[in-house]
């Protein structure tokens, strides 16, 4: 599947470009699901599809999104339900540890008086990813466009799989698990079950789903795309975003230059304004092009947003959804886009509207564009040992860091871990084999490349016959 995740820098219209992105994308005849985490109403406002239904079913059985709407032929939309899934989760996990629970003398809580907590909306957003990414060929979507949180936010989330595994693989090392054989003895013996037991279950299990997850992100066919207004605040938001996103693996497709006001006007307070975005738009595209694209949208004077004329309702098809299969066994991509038709009435009336902020997408679409094909397979690593052995007797790991500021940028090394710091990010990188063997001699940043140099250990590094 085709991944297009649409961040930017605060208010800059990345709902906007996101839904025009997915209209481009169902225009040239693929299968489109705009996703969307934000609770505010913005992108129901936006589209005028009212406020999302819940899928119906098990708690535990649904998927992190509501009911798909239909804004135009091969495009749909919904939004991730995080207070739901939250609830059903939770429920699950208590289902699991009943024993534990008991054991501990604990009262379960109710799904009613479950409220989602700080930081699940990162992770029902990640888990919504992964469950487009699980549907059978030929019954899902072909283009996933996510709405995604403001740019910092977004490549915290991105870098949260990553970052779960090592924590679950320092807590819970695969070696400790070797005494598991003896663990089922030890329950019979104290006639409880033993929690151990569930807990390296459940790591496992959080393991695979994260492996899943991480997969998605770093595969060839997601990309994303930046959306900023231009201006001076913004390209220094927009430059931090970028070597966070570069640090990560994340490969940006293009930058939408957002809101840009018309040129040319006799008014001088506009004309101001114009110029200063006509500058910022200037240094965009020096430090942008002609490796990613830059993108133009003009400012429409208003935002898009209401409904269109009524049309005839059509029956809701609910009953198509699952209700009773497993996670694990359904089609988490239902119904078919096919096969419905799920548009909402409007209240206080009989009849369907059409979103009539597709009319102003449509002439956004064009400009976006549709995303490119990609294959669907890990994407490649992006850093690389240069050999200067004979020339310099160093090796050197180049790291590409565009966007990266040297008074912000700091490198720890920790046994066979490099750990990197840009701005406010962070990642722990594992070395390669032989750079494990070698001690760093200096480091440097050119060109938005992270140049780092090892000298071989002459206690560790082979020696020449």
């Amino acid at each position: 599947m085709r991944t297009v995740l649409v961040t930017g820098t605060g208010g800059a219209g990345r709902t906007t470009v996101a839904a025009a992105t997915a209209l481009a994308a169902a225009r040239e005849g693929q299968r489109t699901l705009l996703l969307t985490a934000d609770s505010d109403g913005t992108p129901e406002a936006l589209l005028g599809i009212g406020t999302p239904r819940s899928v119906p079913g098990r708690s535990a059985d649904r998927l992190p999104w509501s009911v798909p709407v239909e804004l135009a032929p091969g495009l749909w939309a919904a939004r991730v339900v995080t207070d739901e899934w939250f609830r059903g989760e939770l429920t699950a996990l208590q289902d699991r540890g009943h024993g534990l629970l008991d054991l501990l003398g604990a009262t379960p809580l109710d799904g009613e008086e479950l409220t989602a907590l700080p930081g699940v909306e990162a992770i029902a957003l990640l888990r919504a990813l992964r469950a487009a990414q699980t549907a059978p060929p030929g019954t899902g979507w072909d283009v996933l466009v996510v709405d995604m949180p403001p740019a910092p936010d977004t490549v915290a989330l991105l870098a949260l799989p990553e970052q779960l595994r090592r924590y679950l693989r320092r807590l819970l090392p695969a070696e400790r698990q070797a005494a598991r054989a003896l663990r089922p003895m030890l329950a019979q013996l104290a006639g409880v079950p033993m929690p151990a037991q569930k807990l390296y279950e459940t790591a496992e299990r959080w393991e695979r789903e994260l492996a899943a997850v991480q997969g998605v992100i770093e595969s060839e066919a997601t990309t994303v795309r930046l959306v900023v207004e231009p201006g001076p605040l913004a390209d220094r938001a927009l430059r931090t975003a970028r070597a966070g996103l570069a640090l990560h693996g994340c490969r940006v497709e293009a930058v939408i230059a957002n809101r840009l006001l018309p040129t040319g006007t006799a008014d001088p307070w506009l004309a101001a304004l114009s110029g200063q975005q006509q500058d910022a738009l200037k240094e965009l595209y020096e430090q942008w092009a002609p490796a990613v694209p830059v993108r133009e949208l003009p400012h429409l004077g208003r935002d898009p947003h209401g409904l269109g004329e009524p049309r005839p309702a059509e029956p809701h098809p609910a009953e198509s959804y699952p209700t009773e299969a497993h996670p694990a066994e359904s089609n988490p991509v239902e119904p078919h886009p096919a096969e419905s038709n799920p548009v909402e009435p409007h209240p206080g009336d009989g009849a369907r509207r059409a979103p009539a902020g597709l009319a102003d997408l449509a002439d956004l679409a064009g400009a976006v564009g549709a995303p490119g094909a990609r294959p669907d397979r890990p994407a490649a690593d992006p850093w690389t040992v240069e050999d200067r052995l004979a020339e310099d007797g160093v090796l050197l790991w180049r790291l590409p860091l565009p966007g990266a500021d040297r008074d912000r940028l700091s490198l720890v090394r920790r046994g066979d871990e490099l750990i990197v710091t840009v701005a406010p990010f962070h990642r722990v990188l594992p070395l390669p084999s032989a750079l494990r063997r070698c001690t760093v001699s200096g480091a440097g940043l050119r060109d938005g490349w992270l140049q780092v140099r090892f000298t071989p250990d002459p206690d560790l590094w082979p020696k020449r016959l």
